[in-house]
């Protein structure tokens, strides 16, 4: 299963950079631009961080796709 986000989407929307979403949700930039390649796979807690951040749910912000 590969992972799905629209993180770079929502903080294009919002004009926020990979290091002020960092500093938001008390991460470090790198796991923001793992996030939005895909390469990592967020907590529970800063998905849910995360999601605070731009007023919308952990569902809508990051999703998987099952690998044909």
């Amino acid at each position: 299963m590969a992972l799905i986000t629209k993180l770079r989407e929502y903080r294009a929307k919002q004009s926020l950079t990979q290091d002020e979403l960092a500093v938001l949700v008390g991460v470090r930039r790198e796991t923001i631009i793992n996030l939005e390649k895909g390469r990592y796979n967020p907590s529970l807690k800063l998905a849910m961080d995360i999601a605070k951040v731009f007023s919308t749910t952990v569902e809508e912000l990051f999703f998987f796709h099952e690998d044909e």
